[in-house]
């Protein structure tokens, strides 16, 4: 894209800014483009001091009065992107970001806002932010805490769960969790301003997972389905957490065959593996290629190989105590190999 910036070039606006300026024009012509250019630079006072909102704003009144069609083409295609995304944030907390139509988005944050005010008003403790996020998910979900009916599969050991143990906990799709957390989660109770209160809408489903004790590997699970393709799906979301392409930690959308089933490939734990919907459909252009391996003192792993001819391994991420499992096993094994030890002498 051509940068004829006159405005960057007059010192006005720092690289940054014309960078906001080359978005807010992409969609029109170069002469068009230019033209803006002129006419933010012809002015040299109005872009002082003013923020990057303000600059945005004058970008774009700038761009409709030039092609008010191309800019009603853009906004209109805008529409069709709408969507909803999760990514994880620090402390077992989440980012839920939601990109909408401006009135539809004004309308939903002037909702939640007004129910924070009067909230406030009433005598609520919370804070503003925090009323409107808690309205948020029970608006959304139907109840306060947000969770009946979702099946979380929180993932964590028996000694965490039952003991007190403070090895982390994992969630398929979003990573790992403070153990205390996780029971907190999972017994029922939520933290309402100071105080924790038990919760009964809410079931507890336990299903236990055999590993190897030498590698942790997930090798078998309970399952409630009669199904066996649901139970393999939920088998393989558990092993795998995310999608297993290599730098790809996208949430798992589809359940693949490594080795595809026209090729005579298996419907079986060691056949299969979680991707996401792009990876998947990637993996099955020309050129690509993946099959299950065995490799010693692996877990369950995949080798994809690329187009370019460039080979990766992808292995299953440990569940929790695993490793804990593994080094226990690797220092045993050591203990076995290692001669007696001989008493040594007393210590006054």
């Amino acid at each position: 894209m051509p940068r004829t910036f006159a405005a960057f070039r007059s010192g006005q606006l720092n690289e940054w800014r014309t960078t906001l300026v080359v978005k807010e024009t992409a969609c029109l012509t170069v002469e068009d483009r230019m033209a803006v250019d002129e006419e933010l630079a012809a002015d040299t006072g109005a872009l002082d001091g003013a923020g990057d909102r303000a600059i945005i704003n004058a970008v774009r009144a700038a761009a409709y009065r030039r092609d008010p069609r191309s800019v009603a083409r853009r906004a209109a295609h805008a529409v069709t992107e709408r969507t909803v995304s999760l990514r994880p944030a620090p402390d077992a907390m989440t980012y839920l970001t939601a990109l909408l139509p401006v009135a539809q988005g004004v309308a939903a944050y002037a909702a939640l806002v007004r129910e924070a005010d009067g909230a406030r008003a009433g005598g609520d403790e919370r804070t503003r932010g925090q009323v409107m996020a808690d309205t948020l998910v029970e608006r959304v979900t139907g109840t306060r805490a947000g969770i009946t009916g979702i099946d979380l599969q929180v993932v964590m050991t028996d000694r965490a769960l039952f003991q007190g143990d403070s090895e982390p906990a994992r969630i398929p799709g979003y990573g790992i969790i403070p153990a205390e957390t996780a029971r907190t989660l999972l017994f029922n109770t939520e933290r309402i301003g100071t105080e924790v209160q038990d919760r009964q809408d809410l079931a507890l489903w336990i299903r236990r997972l055999y590993t190897t004790p030498e590698t942790g590997e997930l090798v078998a699970m309970d399952s409630r389905a009669r199904l066996f393709p649901a139970g393999l799906k939920r088998f393989l979301q558990v092993r795998d957490d995310t999608c297993r392409t290599p730098y790809c930690d996208a949430p798992i959308r589809h359940h693949d065959h490594i080795l595809g089933w026209a090729h005579g490939g298996t419907t079986t734990a060691g056949n299969g593996q979680g991707l996401c919907e792009a990876c998947n459909h990637t993996k099955e252009t020309p050129g690509w290629s993946a099959k299950p391996l065995r490799l010693p003192g692996l877990g369950h792993t995949v080798q994809t190989r690329t187009p370019t001819g460039h080979t990766y391994h992808s292995t299953a991420p440990p569940l929790p105590g695993a490793l804990r499992r593994t080094a226990a096993a690797t220092s045993r094994r050591q203990r076995k190999q290692t001669p007696a030890a001989q008493p040594g002498p007393a210590l006054a």
